[in-house]
């Protein structure tokens, strides 16, 4: 007979990953196979439960099938927010309010599923906790697909993307040997400060193709007059080339390289800029300094959704994340975060850990130096040989009418 616990309540924030709903999954499924009474879900994160908009996820969740279908459908189910909770000492109110919710709710494991600025939640919340005593116990559970975490070999959502963008990488190319003229291809690809994703480019590079001529990573500045010089020296020797770009590539004094044409206006609660334009600035100044045919194709939102190339080691761990966290805050773990430990690449061997959210949060991890050529302008094979493992396998969608079929929340009013 299970031990009767108290209620969960778990929350999706930030932008979201193929496989994120695998690890709320993960979540859900070990939460009531360990005994929890109810497991609840909040719409939009903290902002939601501020709204007390929750709702219960065994009324969402009822069958294999839908644990499947949610396992598979990308996007955040619950819905997702970039609210950021003010420092305790500034706001102790909308503390009182939270902890106010929780206790009316009987909550007594709360799991924040996100990047950076969610750990910076969970960090917050737990504090906030021991300092007035509640016996809720706070656990963070990583995903980005920026890769960017602090402390974890690697993220949930990162293989997915990676595997997605080392795909559509090789049919670019294949594209761009149509027509037998000079052309060049700039794929842009997220990544504000750290390069995991665009280096995923280089996967493009196999027997079958020559993968992309450069590529160019945040970590290191993007000097645009060598640029140029090294586009016409490629155009020397080939007629097409293809480049991919972080969108967060900068110019010596700071400035990204899309705010040298366009203004970049929004800025979300966490004083995160949002970036674009940088591929369309390159390809507008080569087309127009050379007489090239010029294409600029931005990725944007396509590599974080497409769920139907999801690697299934990376879907795997989503779910193996999940269920540790609810492991460990059953156990009796407080203000952690979920880390990932690399035991060999060949064979890929990983296993789940915890570490202290205080030492993940804010802090982001970038492509090391060494894993980037010295001229600055590409990936290095000990880049692939530690993404590769992250890409393998496949899970099919289940399709209907030849399309996939995914779980959606009708209490979602987004969706």
């Amino acid at each position: 007979m299970k031990e009767i616990r108290g209620n969960v309540i778990v929350g999706q924030s930030g932008g979201p990953t193929a496989v994120i709903n695998s690890s709320l999954v993960g979540v859900y499924k070990t939460a009531k196979d360990r005994g929890a009474k109810i497991v609840y879900g909040m719409l939009h994160g903290i902002q939601g439960l501020l709204e007390d908009r929750v709702v219960d996820l065994s009324e969402h969740i009822k069958s294999d099938l839908d644990i499947e279908l949610l396992k598979r459908t990308p996007s955040s189910y619950l819905g997702s927010c970039r609210f950021k909770l003010p420092e305790i000492h500034e706001d102790q109110e909308i503390y009182k309010k939270i902890f106010h919710i929780l206790d009316d709710m009987e909550i007594e494991y709360f799991f924040y599923i996100g990047g950076n600025d969610s750990m910076d939640t969970i960090k917050k919340l737990s504090d906030y906790s021991i300092l007035n005593g509640s016996r809720i116990r706070f656990m963070g559970v990583p995903k980005t697909i920026d890769n960017d975490l602090a402390a974890t070999d690697h993220t949930p959502g990162y293989g997915s993307a990676a595997k997605y963008i080392g795909s559509i990488t090789k049919e670019v190319i294949r594209d761009g040997l149509v027509y037998d003229q000079q052309n060049v291809t700039l794929i842009e690809i997220m990544g504000r400060n750290a390069g995991w994703l665009t280096g995923a480019a280089a996967l493009a590079k196999c027997e079958d193709c020559e993968g992309p001529d450069m590529i160019f990573l945040p970590e290191i500045p993007f000097d645009i007059e060598e640029f140029m010089n090294k586009i016409a020296g490629l155009h020397k020797q080939k007629k097409s080339v293809v480049v991919a770009i972080s969108e967060g590539i900068r110019v010596d004094d700071g400035r990204y390289v899309c705010e040298l044409t366009d203004n970049v206006d929004y800025v979300d609660a966490f004083g995160h800029r949002q970036l674009t334009g940088a591929a369309r600035y390159l390809a507008s100044r080569i087309a127009r300094e050379t007489g090239c045919k010029t294409r600029a194709i931005e990725f944007s939102s396509l590599q974080r959704c497409a769920s139907h190339m999801v690697s299934r080691v990376d879907i795997t761990e989503a779910y193996q994340v999940g269920g540790a966290a609810v492991k460990a805050a059953f156990e009796g773990e407080t203000g952690k975060m979920v880390i990932l430990k690399r035991i060999s690449d060949d064979p890929y061997i990983c296993v789940t850990d915890i570490y202290d959210v205080h030492k993940v949060a804010n802090i982001e991890k970038k492509v090391p130096r060494e894993w980037i050529n010295e001229a600055g302008d590409y990936v290095t094979e000990e880049f692939l040989n530690y993404l590769r493992p992250l890409i393998q396998a496949e899970l099919t969608p289940i399709m209907t009418d030849g399309l996939p079929r995914h779980l959606y929340c009708k209490n979602n009013k987004n969706q």
